[in-house]
């Protein structure tokens, strides 16, 4: 079977429960990645465990599975992944989601296609039922500016260059997938969207637990991404006023519609 030469990247914590759907969507690709690496990020239940069972399910080789000694978060988790990597795409899966089956075909081919692209993603995860038909799929080209203002990517819907400088911010636990894509884009990479669901997420989009339920966390984690770029001279301090002062706008949305929600 030709493979793809994709290194698949998920970062694990109690994640014992979902990783075996998120697993077998990798595997069920139409153009399968060359190697899934899996990075138990210290869990305190039997993650770990798991994670050697999936090992045992498929081809030898084809699961990596790394132990880290502590908790640093998705982002140090998947920097240790990335740096086991032998593939010449990088491409990342949360374990509580998945994909749809010709994610990797797609955006494979379309890189191979576009070398000048350093990044391809989706803005929005799904949560579709059914898988849609594959038709005409177009690529738009994300600015600076776009992605200033709202981060344009789904983690787990990129694909990128291998290569690429650049990295997850080691500790940070909020918003250091945002970090990374504007690290990527304004210091000269070229990022795209994928005009298609590639991504099917089992994650409520502001929930109650989770990554997701900490909107104060991850406010301060996306200012944080902004002042980075300031400090960095990326930014004037005119469109930094005029991010921050939108981030907290959509902050306060955010908390009225949670609140409604759990009313």
């Amino acid at each position: 079977m030709t493979k793809a030469s994709v290194s698949v990247i998920v970062p694990c914590y109690r994640s014992k429960a979902s990783i075996s759907r998120a697993v077998e969507s990798v595997f069920t690709q139409t153009l399968r990645p060359i190697e899934v690496i899996l990075v138990d990020d210290c869990s305190p239940d039997d993650t770990l465990e798991q994670l050697y069972a999936e090992q045992q399910k498929y081809p030898a080789g084809w699961i990596k599975v790394i132990e880290l000694p502590q908790n640093g978060g998705p982002g140090s988790a998947r920097n240790a992944g990335w740096a086991q990597a032998n593939g010449k795409y990088v491409a990342f899966l949360d374990s509580d989601d998945c994909w749809h089956a010709r994610k990797v075909e797609l955006q494979y081919n379309w890189l191979e296609q576009h070398p000048e692209v350093t990044l391809l993603g989706q803005k929005f995860a799904s949560g579709m039922q059914r898988e849609p038909a594959v038709e005409d799929v177009s690529c738009t080209q994300v600015t600076k500016r776009q992605l200033l203002f709202s981060n344009q990517f789904t983690t787990s819907s990129v694909m990128l260059q291998h290569g690429v400088k650049s990295r997850f911010k080691q500790g940070k636990r909020y918003c250091e997938d945002y970090q990374l894509w504007s690290d990527i884009l304004f210091k000269g990479g070229v990022c795209c969207n994928m005009d298609f669901p590639l991504v099917k997420t089992f994650k409520p989009v502001y929930g109650d637990s989770g990554l997701s339920g900490q909107l104060w966390s991850m406010e301060l984690g996306e200012l944080g991404v902004h002042g980075a770029l300031l400090r960095e001279k990326r930014i004037g301090i005119l469109p930094f006023l005029l991010a921050v002062s939108w981030s907290m706008l959509k902050f306060a949305r955010r908390v009225v519609n949670s609140y409604v929600r759990r009313r």
